[in-house]
């Protein structure tokens, strides 16, 4: 085959960042708590020693999983006055974006919630199921005047 006719070679998708691998880490922690009930402490040592996590942001990584886990009550009561049905009918994807979105949305003050918005949507696109991310958006979009009642207030009077 000459150049002319070859196949071009499909591009290199863009390399993650360490903070939105850490999200990512945390999400599959937090997706294993909800189908297994393995501990946090227990998830984060297994998913540490594991090979092949790429460059991510480790003191993030457990901040994320660890606070998301602990405060897992709190943060299924805010969501569920958002939802439009029981977290218990959630994919269990869903469920660990929605919970891990909600940790950043109401503890994670200095990232904008746009950017904990759009990094959630990008984790339903990649591990949920076709329209994941809409939903996973929607909600979001109302918990995030809930808990971001200054942010919201500063954005509107400028």
């Amino acid at each position: 085959m000459n150049e002319a006719t070859a196949i071009p070679a499909a591009k290199k998708a863009p390399a993650k960042s360490p903070r939105h691998r850490a999200r990512e880490l945390a999400l599959q922690g937090i997706y294993q708590w909800r189908v297994s009930g393995n501990d946090a402490s227990d998830i984060e040592k297994q998913m540490q020693t594991e090979k092949n996590l790429g460059r991510y942001d480790k003191p993030m990584f457990s901040d994320l999983l660890r606070g998301a886990l602990a405060q897992h009550a709190d943060l299924e009561a805010l969501l569920s006055l958002c939802l439009d049905r029981p977290l218990a009918e959630l994919s269990p994807v869903e469920f660990a974006v929605l919970l891990l979105g909600g940790y950043e949305l109401s503890q994670k003050l200095e990232v904008p919630y746009k950017v904990v918005i759009n990094e959630a949507v990008e984790l339903a696109k990649t591990y949920g199921g076709t329209d994941g991310h809409k939903y996973v958006n929607g909600v979001l979009d109302k918990l995030a005047p809930k808990v971001r009642v200054a942010e919201f207030a500063a954005r509107h009077k400028a």
